[in-house]
C-alpha cells in the first residue's frame, strides 16, 4: 500500500526531503528570497483591504506561510493572505469586530482541518466552475470599489462593507478627491502593467540593453518583481516631492519592529453561534482558493500531484494559528505560487525561506514602511483585482448553455449586490436544482399497449426523486387497461434508481395488484437490482431477471 493511504496526516515536504541535495537547496532559497520580497507588499496592502492594520496581514503571511509549507500536500505552494478574503473579512470586521474575526478564523481552521482527516478535499472539486468564476469576479468587483477611497484620495473615515454604501459614500466624497493620490495610483497601475512586458524576453527594450555594456546593475533591476519596483519607486517619488498624501505612517502609526503580542480570542458558545455562516464562508472560500491553487500547481510544477486532504489540513493548523497573533485568514495564493515557481522551487523548504524572508523584513526594516502612500497599495490591489477577474467568462458565455449562464451571472450579481455568503449557497442550490433538472430530463419511459390486458415498458437513464412523474403514462396505461393487465418492464437501460424512484415502483405495483394483474422486470443492472432485494421489493413482482448475472435471475 501506498505511503500516502496508510498516514492519515503526512506532509508533502518530508517525501520533498528525500534525495534533498545542495543545489535543489539554493534554488529553494533564491525562489524563497523573491516570493517573499513578492508577498512584502500583498499582504500589507490585503490587510489593510481587509479593514486590519499591515502588521496583520505580515504576519499572517509569515505564520500561515511556514505552516502551510511545512505541512501542506503540495510541494511549491506559498500560502498567506488572499485577496479572495478581503470582501468577507472587511464584513466580518464590519459587523462583529477584530474579535469576531479571530474567532470566525479559528472555527474555520478547525473545520478545514477536519474535513481534511475526514477525507473530503476530493468534495470541493464538485463546486461548479460557473460558481466559481461568478463570485471570483464578483469579489474582483468590490475589492476594486474598496480601492477607490485609497486611490482617489477620498475624505471618508470608514467606508461601508456593502456595495450600495460604498457606491452612496463614493459618490458623495468625490469633491474630496486628492489629485496627488489619483497620480500615484494611475503611475502605479501603469507601471505594473508595463513592467513585466518591458523585460519580457522578446521586447525591444531587452535586446537593445543586451547589446550595451556597463549595465549589468540596470539588467538586475529587471529580476526585481513589479509591486516591489511600484511600492519602492513612488515611495520615493512622494516623499522626495512632498506630496500631501495619506501614507501608513498617517493612518496606522507604522509597523511595530518586533514580534507580534498574543492574543486569545474570546470564544464564547453565543459567539461561535453568532459567527455560523461567517466561519463556514471562511472556510469554505479557504478550500476552494487552495486546493485551485493546488491544481494550478500541478500543471507548472513538473512533480508529484498535490494531496487534497492533506493541504486541507495544513490550512486548517494555519487558520487556527493565525488568530493567536492578531492575524486574518490564509489559504493558497496563486499569484505567489507562480511566483515561486517560475523562480526555481523544487520543494516546501522554498516556502519556509519566503516567511523567513518576510519575518527578517519586518524586524528589520519595518520603520521604513511608515512612508509607503496608501494609493500605491490601493493601484496594487486594482492591479490585483483586474488579474483577478476571468472577464473573458462574461465574453464567451453566449457558447455555453443557459443553465451555465444563469449559475455564473447569479452568482456574480448577488456576490456584488449582496453578500458572497448568499452567493455561494445560491450558485450551490442552483447547480442541484439545475442538475436535477438536467438529469431528469435525460430520463424517459416508452410504453406500449399489445392489447388489452398486455402493456410493455422500457426504461432508459435515472429514475430518481426528480424524474418519478416520467412515470405517469405507465401508470396510466395500466389504470386503462382491462383487470387482470400484465406489465412488463424492460430495465436493461435503467442505469441508476434512487429510494424515491423505488417508491414510485411501489405505487406501480400497487396499482397493478388492485386490478388483479402481474408485473415482471427483466435486466435488472447491479445498483438497481441491490436495492430491490434489500427492500424486499422483488418479493412482490411475479417475476425479474438480472442483466449482467443471469444465474442471480429469479422466477419467470
Amino acid at each position: 500500500m501506498a505511503q500516502c493511504n496508510v498516514h492519515r496526516f503526512r506532509p508533502r515536504l518530508l517525501d520533498d526531503l528525500s534525495g534533498y541535495d545542495r543545489t535543489r537547496l539554493w534554488r529553494d532559497i533564491g525562489a524563497g528570497l523573491t516570493v517573499g520580497v513578492v508577498a512584502l507588499p500583498l499582504a500589507m496592502a490585503f490587510a489593510i483591504a481587509s479593514g486590519l492594520s499591515p502588521q496583520a496581514g505580515l504576519w499572517t503571511a509569515i505564520v500561515a506561510g511556514f505552516v502551510i509549507a511545512a505541512l501542506g500536500g503540495t510541494s511549491v505552494q506559498i500560502g498567506g493572505p488572499a485577496g479572495a478574503f478581503i470582501v468577507i473579512v472587511y464584513g466580518i470586521v464590519e459587523r462583529h469586530g477584530v474579535g469576531g474575526l479571530l474567532v470566525s478564523t479559528f472555527c474555520a481552521g478547525l473545520l478545514l482541518f477536519a474535513m481534511g482527516w475526514l477525507r473530503l478535499g476530493t468534495l470541493v472539486r464538485f463546486v461548479p466552475v460557473s460558481v466559481v468564476t461568478g463570485f471570483t469576479n464578483g469579489i474582483a468587483v468590490l475589492i476594486g470599489l474598496s480601492q477607490l477611497r485609497d486611490a482617489l484620495g477620498l475624505q471618508v473615515s470608514k467606508m461601508p462593507a456593502d456595495f450600495v454604501g460604498i457606491v452612496r459614500t463614493v459618490a458623495q466624497a468625490l469633491p474630496t478627491f486628492n489629485p496627488y493620490a489619483v497620480t500615484l495610483t494611475a503611475l502605479c497601475v501603469v507601471g505594473l502593467f508595463i513592467w513585466p512586458r518591458l523585460w519580457a524576453q522578446d521586447s525591444a527594450f531587452r535586446q537593445r540593453l543586451q547589446a550595451l555594456e556597463g549595465v549589468s546593475a540596470l539588467r538586475a533591476t529587471s529580476r526585481l518583481p513589479a509591486p516591489v519596483v511600484a511600492l519602492i519607486t513612488l515611495s520615493a517619488l512622494a516623499a522626495w516631492l512632498d506630496w500631501p498624501v495619506e501614507t501608513i505612517g498617517s493612518r496606522f502609526g507604522g509597523i511595530p519592529q518586533s514580534l507580534p503580542a498574543l492574543v486569545w480570542p474570546d470564544v464564547s458558545w453565543d459567539t461561535v453561534r453568532q459567527l455560523v455562516m461567517p466561519t463556514l464562508t471562511i472556510a469554505a472560500l479557504g478550500a476552494i482558493e487552495s486546493l485551485l491553487c493546488a491544481r494550478v500547481a500541478d500543471q507548472l510544477h513538473a512533480g508529484r500531484k498535490h494531496d487534497p486532504n492533506q493541504e486541507l489540513m495544513a490550512q486548517g493548523v494555519a487558520n487556527a494559528l493565525v488568530p493567536f497573533i492578531g492575524g486574518m485568514p490564509a489559504t493558497g495564493t496563486i499569484a505567489r505560487t507562480v511566483t515561486n515557481i517560475r523562480s526555481g522551487a523544487t520543494s516546501g523548504v522554498a516556502g519556509i525561506v519566503h516567511a523567513v524572508t518576510l519575518a527578517l523584513i519586518v524586524l528589520l526594516a519595518a520603520p521604513l514602511a511608515r512612508h509607503i502612500p496608501l494609493a500605491v497599495l490601493a493601484g496594487i490591489l486594482l492591479f490585483v483585482a483586474w488579474n483577478m477577474g476571468e472577464w473573458r467568462a462574461f465574453a464567451h458565455m453566449r457558447r455555453f448553455s443557459p443553465h451555465y449562464r444563469l449559475m455564473l451571472l447569479s452568482t456574480f450579481v448577488v456576490t456584488v449586490v449582496f453578500d458572497l455568503t448568499l452567493a455561494v449557497e445560491l450558485g450551490l442550490v442552483l447547480s442541484v436544482v439545475l442538475f436535477v433538472r438536467r438529469q431528469s430530463s435525460l430520463f424517459r419511459v416508452t410504453v406500449q399497449r399489445r392489447d388489452a390486458q398486455h402493456v410493455d415498458a422500457h426504461l432508459y437513464g435515472s429514475l430518481f426523486f426528480g424524474a418519478i412523474t416520467k412515470l405517469d403514462p405507465l401508470i396510466d396505461a395500466v389504470e386503462s387497461a382491462a383487470d387482470g393487465v400484465q406489465v412488463r418492464l424492460d430495465a436493461r437501460d435503467l442505469q441508476l434508481l434512487d429510494t424515491t424512484g423505488l417508491d414510485a415502483l411501489e405505487s406501480l405495483a400497487q396499482t397493478i395488484e388492485r386490478r388483479g394483474g402481474t408485473l415482471v422486470i427483466e435486466q435488472l443492472h447491479a445498483q438497481p437490482l441491490s436495492l430491490m432485494q434489500r427492500s424486499g421489493f422483488l418479493e412482490r413482482v411475479h417475476g425479474w431477471s438480472a442483466c449482467a448475472d443471469p444465474s442471480t435471475a429469479g422466477p419467470a
